[in-house]
């Protein structure tokens, strides 16, 4: 398994578990929290395939996927009961979902086309697209289209830092981690310090 896909299999049990979370906040049963798990968790990567024309999907590639994010719903149900004490927490695995899957995004986008710019927004997509669904299928207005602190933003210069650092030579697995860190702590920080852009009126 290379690390890219170790990462990914990452991003995709984190990812999942924000689902589960969300789901969870708005009073959902089982399936209701598996189709908010298994949007956080594809969504974005789903349409960054489709946009690279790369085929099957990735988690239509990899069925194994698909069983991650089932377990975390099966393994959520059995502790249901704990869940609303830590949905405070919420933001954890959104931070570090978003982070795995920018990296992740932006390696293979790099791997079909050679834009920087392009692979940035497929990376800040497949970032952030996957809780965007979450948000919609929970009837909330995304973070990422309100008042709110940075997301995007965190994503999309986690990714141009990934992408300088590959042009540089710098070591994969080094780059990949460093990137991946980069965006978790830019993203908490922008929540704790309440950094956001001014809203439009």
């Amino acid at each position: 398994m290379s690390f890219v896909t170790f990462l990914e299999y990452m991003a995709v049990i984190v990812s999942a578990i924000y689902g589960v979370l969300l789901a969870t906040r708005t009073g959902m049963d089982f399936v209701g929290a598996f189709a908010v798990s298994f949007a956080a968790a594809f969504g974005g990567g789903t349409l960054r395939d489709l946009f690279l024309d790369r085929t099957p999907l990735f988690w239509i590639g990899n069925p194994n996927y698909v069983f991650a994010v089932l377990c975390v719903c099966l393994v959520s149900a059995l502790f249901s009961k704990l869940l609303p004490r830590i949905k405070p927490l919420l933001i954890y695995p959104d931070a570090v979902g978003v982070a795995l899957f920018t990296t992740v995004g932006t390696a293979i986008a790099l791997e079909h086309q050679d834009s920087w710019l392009i692979a940035a927004i497929l990376g800040t997509i497949t970032g952030n697209c996957g809780g965007v669904l979450a948000d919609i299928i929970c009837n909330e207005v995304p973070d990422l289209f309100k008042d709110s602190p940075l997301c995007a933003s965190c994503s999309f210069a986690g990714a141009y830092l990934y992408i300088f650092g590959h042009q540089a030579g710098v070591d994969e697995t080094l780059l990949l981690i460093g990137s991946t860190a980069f965006i978790v702590i830019f993203r908490l920080t922008a929540v704790w310090r309440d950094w956001r852009y001014p809203a439009l009126r």
